[in-house]
């Protein structure tokens, strides 16, 4: 017995050095590709999309990147720094190239310095906005200049990078803007509500707005749906959940508490601020959804169907459901108070992190980045109604 216990112990070991000494040799094998692309590429003509181009791709990039620059040793610096590390670079020396090279080509990021003759790096942030939305801009700029790079940002870029760096600060820098805009583009939300008849497994796509068949919404954007006995399950909307953002806890209304349509039955609670949902129909509370209590995160996955907070016993449904919405008037709902939301956010709404907006982009949990009076006037808005 002790000889298998030892066998076993030499196994696992050298099962681990194994393991070790074959990563170390496809990272090394993996850098020399990487090596052999930026000289072979180097040596390519690209002079025919623009006079200065220099391309470096390579397979499965973490990001492609466009950099311009007036001094060819950053540029240099670039490739050579990012290509190793696992990112295609496309670099030229003029921002009438790169504006070229946009509208040809698909980039995650373009670096821009901020002084460069011709056309300098504000133009090329408002150009590379205004022709790409999609594309990030960094801006590359020295001590001098960070007063005109924080400007830039106003202008839709997305951070800068101060020169001169050094290798370590050039990857660091990169990997956390490549994790803040896939972050970004994970939560994005595409202002578009579609009617839904799947399974709530496979309810809806993340980044936009879904309506159950049958389903009610009304004007405070809480849903009901009927049973066949006259019950009303009652759920917060996807308007809501998604605008909205993390719930960390709901005060669910008391059984067989009695309420009238229009009044508070239920409030969900994001830190220390809170949104009221005041009951679509009359009735008596017959049940409450004590899975939700345990497990909130499954509103992440749909907000409808077996996630319902409360049931009711409705009284009073046949003066009352007139007041909802279904179907495609549920829909030209959600559409309009999604274009009023946009505006209002646009006219007032600061929000409290660094990331810059285009006036129409939506974001999964917009409320989480308004100070508290914005929250108060949203909530007064779209939910006290």
């Amino acid at each position: 017995m002790p000889l298998l216990i030892l066998a076993v112990i030499l196994f696992v070991i050298a099962d681990i050095f194994i393991r070790y000494f074959s990563k170390k040799y496809k990272e090394k094998q993996l850098k020399k590709d990487r090596e052999a692309a930026l000289v072979v590429s180097l040596n390519l003509d690209f002079t025919r999309e623009a006079k200065t181009l220099k391309r470096v791709e390579i397979e499965d990039p973490k990001a492609k990147i466009l950099c311009v620059d007036d001094e060819p040793i950053i540029l240099d610096s670039f490739r050579k720094i990012l290509v190793i590390d696992g990112y295609s670079v496309d670099t030229v020396e003029s921002g009438k190239e790169a504006l070229g090279l946009i509208q040809s080509h698909h980039y995650d990021f373009a670096f821009t310095d901020l002084k460069m003759p011709e056309m300098s790096g504000v133009d090329v942030t408002k150009s590379v906005k205004h022709l790409r939305p999609d594309i990030d801009v960094v801006i590359i700029t020295g001590y001098a200049t960070v007063e005109t790079a924080v400007e830039c940002m106003k202008y839709g870029a997305m951070d800068y990078v101060q020169k001169p760096f050094t290798e370590d600060e050039l990857l660091d820098f990169v990997k956390k803007i490549v994790i803040k805009r896939n972050d970004r583009i994970q939560k994005q939300l595409k202002p578009k509500v579609h009617i839904t008849h799947l399974p709530e497994s496979k309810h809806f796509l993340t980044y936009e707005f879904a309506i159950p068949g049958g389903v009610f919404i009304s004007a405070g954007h809480s849903w009901v749906s009927m049973e066949q006995d006259g019950a009303a399950k009652i759920g917060i909307d996807d308007f809501a959940k998604k605008l909205i953002g993390k719930i960390d806890s709901i005060e669910f209304p008391n059984l067989g508490m009695v309420v009238k349509k229009g009044q508070p039955l239920f409030t969900i609670k994001q830190g220390v601020r809170s949104v009221t949902f005041n009951s679509p129909v009359s009735g008596k509370v017959t049940r409450i959804n004590t899975v939700l209590k345990s497990d909130l995160e499954v509103l992440d996955i749909t907000s409808y169907n077996s996630n319902w907070i409360c049931i009711i016993d409705a009284d009073d449904l046949d003066s009352e459901l007139k007041d909802l919405t279904i179907g495609k008037t549920a829909v030209s709902f959600y559409e309009n108070d999604l274009d009023r939301f946009i505006e209002l956010r646009n006219k007032s709404v600061i929000p409290k992190d660094d990331v810059p907006r285009l006036e129409n982009e939506l974001y999964i949990g917009e409320f989480e980045k308004m100070d508290d009076s914005d929250w108060d006037k949203m909530v007064a808005e779209f939910f006290k109604r």
